[in-house]
């Protein structure tokens, strides 16, 4: 744990999206939905939650009126600054070609829970962040570079398993 008396977790765009959006049709998508919303109800307590200005100016993006919702929910969270550090961070992720450039923005959120020694970063974003053989690369390169990485998952692998018993 870092200086916080919880465990940390970094928040990030996707969960907040989850949480907040009209039930999908879809139903890995549904099942998303109902165990981020499930987390925050019951486990979200039990944690220092975090985000970062990248965090809040993703969820300003698209309807206003759903914009609005998302915002309820970052509030009172502490926020985490992007700072050179965090830049030079998430750059290093995309020279050393971990992520591609479009997913800057990921790279971001990566190097912000990084620097700020977050514990957890939880995301539905499977693609480049919640990735088995993308973390590994992760973790690699920032231990080279004497970073610790937070564990990065889902709300579902932040569940406890008394939740389901």
């Amino acid at each position: 744990m870092n200086e916080y008396q919880k465990a940390s977790v970094y928040v990030e765009t996707s969960v907040i999206s989850y949480l907040t959006s009209k039930n999908s049709r879809d139903l890995i998508m549904a099942a998303h939905q109902e165990v981020t919303r499930e987390w925050w109800e019951y486990r979200q307590k039990n944690y220092h939650l975090v985000i970062s200005e990248l965090v809040e100016r993703e969820i300003q993006a698209g309807d206003r009126a759903a914009s609005q919702k998302r915002k309820e929910f970052i509030q009172g969270l502490n926020f985490l600054k992007i700072d050179d550090e965090v830049a030079n961070l998430a750059q290093t992720l995309i020279d050393q070609r971990i992520l591609p450039v479009k997913a800057s923005e990921d790279a971001l959120h990566i190097a912000i829970a990084t620097r700020h020694r977050v514990d957890y970063l939880m995301t539905w974003n499977c693609k480049h962040i919640a990735n088995g053989e993308i973390q590994k690369r992760i973790m690699s390169l920032f231990d080279s570079l004497g970073y610790t990485s937070p564990l990065i998952c889902t709300p579902l692998e932040l569940m406890d398993r008394w939740d389901y018993e």
